[in-house]
């Protein structure tokens, strides 16, 4: 029996660096299992170059990523999502649309790497440090029974991978 393929939605602000970030670790690591997508509340229209350089400084995907609004994902038509991450307090903290099917949501906060001023080896470190918290996110979801668990279970440990290493915690949600 092959389990089905989950979707699941990265949220940030503007939709250029983290939830950039963790489309593109998900996009290779769970390719198969699950697609990934990412958008923003206020979306600045364009990716973070950082955003490319850690992604392929890490041999992950950097074509196809857009700064998108999350509108298009509460639209008829679009797919429906299975879990909705959000990667940055503000987002967290913003009434976000309905989403068709009622997925499962959790706070993934992380600082943001696009906020660092300084020097490009700063930024790039910034950069560095944020893909390894959404990495080990991400591996924690993909090594979660997600098909085996109930809906309360699965909800508590989405939560819990929230507060791995690196954890923002200016805003909580109950979603």
């Amino acid at each position: 029996m092959t389990e089905r393929v989950y979707n699941v939605l990265f949220l940030c602000t503007g939709n250029t660096a983290r939830s950039i970030l963790a489309e593109g670790i998900l996009r290779k690591d769970g390719a198969g299992r699950f697609n990934a997508f990412s958008a923003g509340s206020q979306p600045k229209g364009v990716i973070n170059p950082f955003a490319i350089k850690t992604l392929a400084e890490y041999d992950y995907p950097t074509e196809g990523f857009r700064s998108k609004n999350w509108e298009e994902f509460a639209a008829p038509g679009a797919p429906v999502m299975d879990f909705v991450f959000t990667v940055c307090d503000n987002a967290a903290g913003e009434v976000c649309p309905i989403w068709p099917g009622q997925p499962m949501t959790a706070h993934w906060g992380i600082e943001d790497p696009a906020a660092v001023e300084g020097t490009d080896i700063e930024k790039q470190r910034a950069f560095n440090l944020a893909f390894r918290y959404l990495k080990t996110r991400i591996s924690l979801l993909l090594a979660t029974p997600i098909a085996r668990l109930d809906k309360l279970k699965l909800k508590a440990r989405l939560r819990e991978i929230g507060e791995a290493e690196g954890a923002t915690h200016g805003h909580k949600t109950e979603a």
